[in-house]
């Protein structure tokens, strides 16, 4: 046995080693981050109790609304070109710098602006905005990650972060011990992005790198935003049908029902981790077999989407009938009803998994506009069902609401549209168990 697995290890590529490689090390830094943030989430969740906890994750996602904007979804692009002009990284890493500063400063000024406009009469509402959506002036710094993942080299990112989240929890506890008021974890909400963003740019530094080269170039920052200008509208359709529930919620009900719903939605958007690991980690070789082969490249993306399927069904399963005693467990008899809203939740997983793959597809294709009109028919989706279910049904209508939006934004329009039919198909052949035949041909 011990022979077998030596052979298997010396047949594997160099290439896939380091794609094995550097998914170890975000899986390593997610699963830090999730044994961390259990424990540290589910204390903090019961020291401040529902509605407390409730208000703090409105004004979390108040911020990762804009915070998934003011990037100007350049993100896969930026990862595109330093695959394909690893020589012109000064110039696409400082054009992307650049404006995605310039869009943080705009975005939080956006944001802080129609907070007070929705909650004029709640001081403290106001000021938990305020104080976490200076995380996205924060943001731009976090740019020096882009160079280590198009190099396969996440472990320098993972180092940044997991010595931040170490850091930010002991703070946390602190904290805690210390009876802190609620406005206290809004400031170690901030301070973690601080924290990770000075990492990124010390370890690009100590690299050899130079930060102080990186400049601004007006011909590709336009080209840049040619392409990214539908993902930018895009992009806020999906955080729209992604965050809304929770904003809505905390409008059309109220703090407690907010704070139970938030953490079925922590609990469940957990082991996203898992797909942005081996999505970000495959990504490179998958932009490569597109030079290559056009079977390739969708042998690729279809073993992705196999194992990404895998996953969430070992996931979904169980906690569809295991979430309340998970809940309770975690967070106290209090959060129990967070149970039956995870149990729904946690099947949004399978499309939002998806996505992450799909993101990468749709930015090699350069499908931008597609992606635009996807995502704001889910958004749209989401807003009308929140509307008709929330009133009635509370945390658990947004869940049925989350789940329905996702599938037809990320599964019912690939269907539809002639040109994404093929992504569809992928899709559906991982949904339908695919990923059995890649075990039976590996191992058969």
């Amino acid at each position: 046995m011990l022979n077998k697995f030596n052979l298997v290890v010396q047949n594997i590529s160099p290439n896939l080693r380091k794609i094995l490689g550097n998914m170890s090390w975000l899986m390593a830094e997610r699963i830090l981050r999730m044994i961390i943030g259990f424990f540290v989430l589910a204390w903090t969740a019961r020291y401040l109790g529902a509605a407390q906890f409730g208000l703090l994750n409105y004004a979390i996602a108040f911020y990762w609304i804009f915070s998934m904007i003011a990037p100007l979804g350049l993100g896969q692009i930026v990862l595109r070109d330093l695959v394909s002009e690893p020589f012109r990284k000064d110039e696409i890493l400082g054009t992307a710098f650049f404006l995605s500063l310039g869009s943080g400063i705009i975005h939080f000024l956006l944001s802080t602006g129609i907070i007070f406009l929705l909650q004029p009469q709640d001081k403290l509402s106001c000021i938990l905005v305020v104080i976490i959506s200076a995380g996205l002036i924060v943001q731009p710094f976090y740019t020096p990650g882009a160079w280590f993942e198009s190099q396969l080299q996440s472990k320098y990112s993972v180092w940044a972060s997991n010595v931040a989240v170490v850091i930010m929890a002991v703070v946390k506890i602190v904290l805690i011990q210390m009876k802190a008021p609620l406005i206290a974890f809004a400031w170690a909400f901030l301070a973690e992005m601080v924290v990770i963003a000075i990492g990124y740019c010390l370890i690009y530094q100590a690299r050899g790198y130079k930060i102080q080269a990186w400049r601004m170039n007006w011909s590709r920052a336009k080209s840049m935003l040619k392409v990214s200008w539908p993902l930018i509208f895009s992009t806020l359709a999906i955080v729209l049908y992604l965050r809304i529930d929770q904003i809505m919620l905390g409008q059309l009900a109220d703090n407690k029902s907010l704070g139970i719903y938030s953490v079925a939605v922590r609990l469940s958007e957990f082991w996203g981790f898992i797909a942005t690991a081996i999505v970000r980690s495959v990504s490179p070789s998958i932009i490569e077999a597109k030079k290559i082969s056009e079977n390739l490249y969708y042998e690729k993306i279809q073993k992705t989407c196999n194992l990404l399927s895998l996953i969430v069904f070992c996931l979904a399963i169980p906690m569809t009938f295991l979430s309340t005693p998970l809940v309770v467990l975690l967070f106290g008899q209090e959060y129990a009803a967070a149970g039956p809203v995870l149990s729904i939740h946690i099947w949004s997983s399978l499309f939002v998994f998806f996505g992450y793959a799909k993101e990468v597809w749709i930015a090699t294709e350069e499908l931008t506009v597609f992606a635009l009109a996807a995502s704001c028919v889910g958004a749209v989706t989401n807003i009308l069902l929140n509307f008709l279910l929330i009133p009635k049904y509370q945390a658990v209508g947004a869940s049925i609401a989350t789940v329905i939006s996702y599938g037809i934004a990320d599964y019912v329009m690939c269907l539809i549209y002639p040109k994404t039919r093929k992504f569809a198909l992928v899709m559906s052949n991982a949904i339908g168990l695919g990923f059995i035949k890649d075990i039976k041909s590996r191992f058969g």
